[in-house]
């Protein structure tokens, strides 16, 4: 169950991921990783939002777990991503994981980085907006922001009360 709290604070709907949707989510990758018989070997989390998913999947599925820092949100500089190169070269079947796949820019830069990486990277996040540019492997639930414009909180985000 996806609990939607609508209200509109400057002109957007908020949406609120509890931690029960969040373990959800978690749960329903899993079973999507099942499904296609494959783990990774490794988990690689965005930082910020990817960190919490990230580390519940790496004990789930008991692999270990990195955070690369791309952030580009809240950044007005472009984030330099030569080390994640560096880093994600020694591992095989690499999973990223974010917390969401809202326009796809996040994810499509780490692809673009590391697309020479010598076995497939996969994707995975908790929510994928189904008009983002990019779509992960592996999702917990799927939203429509083009029908639907909402700003999703996490519940290691700030709350507005």
């Amino acid at each position: 169950m996806f609990l939607y709290l609508a209200y509109t604070t400057d002109s957007l709907d908020k949406s609120y991921f509890t931690i029960e949707n969040m373990q959800a989510a978690i749960l329903e990758i899993v079973s999507q990783m099942k499904k296609a018989n494959w783990t990774p070997k490794v988990i690689f989390s965005v930082n910020r939002g990817g960190c919490v998913p990230g580390v519940y999947l790496s004990h789930l599925l008991s692999v270990p777990h990195k955070v690369i820092d791309i952030q580009l949100r809240d950044h007005v500089n472009k984030p330099d991503l030569t080390a994640l190169k560096r880093i994600i070269k020694p591992y095989d079947e690499p999973l990223i994981v974010d917390d969401i796949n809202d326009t796809g820019a996040t994810l499509k830069r780490i692809e673009a980085t590391i697309k020479n990486h010598h076995t497939e990277v996969y994707y995975a996040t908790l929510i994928e907006n189904k008009s983002s540019d990019f779509k992960v492997d592996f999702k917990g639930k799927i939203i429509d922001k083009s029908t639907h414009p909402t700003w999703v909180v996490f519940p290691w985000e700030k709350l507005d009360y």
